[in-house]
C-alpha cells in the first residue's frame, strides 16, 4: 500500500505542527501531509482565515463540486479544511473591503457569528457552516474533513503539553486568550507562537493524544473524522 497523502489547508504554520501531530496519533501509517494554504508561491492569499478564505474562493471559481474532483488536486487521499472558532468573533471587513463585498454577492452566511461558550459547539458548528459555504460546498466531501478546534488550536497544545491541572487547562475550549497566555508563563513554561517553538512540543502532543481527546470536544470529534475517512 502506497503512503497516505494529505492535503492540507490551514491558518498558519503552528496549526500545521498541530494537526500534524495530532494525525500522527490518530493514523496508524505513515503519510506526508502537503500543506496548500499558506503556501509560500501563493503570497497573494495571504495567511491566517482571510487566506483559507481566499483559498477556498479560488476552489469554487475553478467550478469543480467537491476537492475530490478537482484536477488541479491530484492523488490525494485526505482534504483537511482548518479555521479557529474564534473567526466567529470576526467580520468579512477584517480580511479586505473587497471580501466583504463578495461575502455580500455570494451570500455567506454572516459574520461573526459567536455563540455562548460553553458550550464550544455552537460557535463551532457555525464556522463548520461558514467553511463549507466558502467552499461552495453543501457538506464534506467522502474524503474531505473539516478541522475547527475551540476557541484555537493552542487548546489542543496546552491540554498535551500541561495537562488537567494547570491553570490554563480551565474552561479550555471557551478561552479566547490562550495565544497570549502562553507567551506570558513564567520562563521555564513559556511557548512563543512561532513554528519553531510549537514543534519543541509536537512529540507531547502526539503522545497525549489520548488526554487531549478527553479534554477538547473539537479534538475528539477530529480524530474521529479522520478515521472515518481513512481509505
Amino acid at each position: 500500500m502506497s503512503e497516505l497523502r494529505i492535503a492540507l489547508v490551514v491558518e498558519g504554520d503552528t496549526d500545521t505542527v498541530i494537526i500534524e501531530s495530532a494525525l500522527r496519533a490518530i493514523i496508524p501509517t505513515t503519510f506526508t501531509l502537503s500543506q496548500l494554504q499558506p503556501e509560500k508561491t501563493r503570497p497573494k492569499l495571504g495567511a491566517g482565515w482571510g487566506g483559507v478564505l481566499r483559498w477556498c474562493l479560488d476552489f469554487t471559481e475553478r467550478g469543480y463540486p467537491s476537492l475530490e474532483t478537482d484536477p488541479t488536486l491530484p492523488d490525494f487521499d485526505l482534504f483537511i479544511l482548518h479555521v479557529d472558532a474564534d473567526v466567529a468573533d470576526d467580520r468579512y471587513e477584517d480580511v479586505s473591503q473587497k471580501i466583504s463585498e463578495e461575502a455580500n454577492n455570494r451570500r455567506w452566511p454572516i459574520l461573526p457569528c459567536v455563540l455562548p461558550c460553553p458550550p464550544p459547539q455552537g460557535s463551532v458548528d457555525a464556522m463548520r457552516s461558514r467553511l463549507l459555504a466558502w467552499a461552495g460546498l453543501t457538506a464534506p466531501g467522502p474524503r474531505t474533513i473539516l478541522c475547527v478546534p475551540s476557541k484555537a488550536s493552542e487548546a489542543w497544545l496546552v491540554a498535551a503539553v500541561f495537562g488537567r491541572g494547570h491553570s490554563l487547562a480551565s474552561n479550555l475550549e471557551c478561552n479566547t486568550n490562550l495565544a497570549t497566555q502562553l507567551r506570558v508563563l513564567p520562563v521555564a513554561e513559556r511557548v512563543q507562537k512561532n513554528a519553531l517553538e510549537y514543534r519543541n512540543h509536537s512529540k507531547r502532543i502526539e503522545d497525549a493524544w489520548a488526554s487531549v481527546r478527553e479534554q477538547c470536544s473539537q479534538a475528539e470529534r477530529f480524530s474521529l473524522d479522520v478515521l472515518s475517512k481513512l481509505p
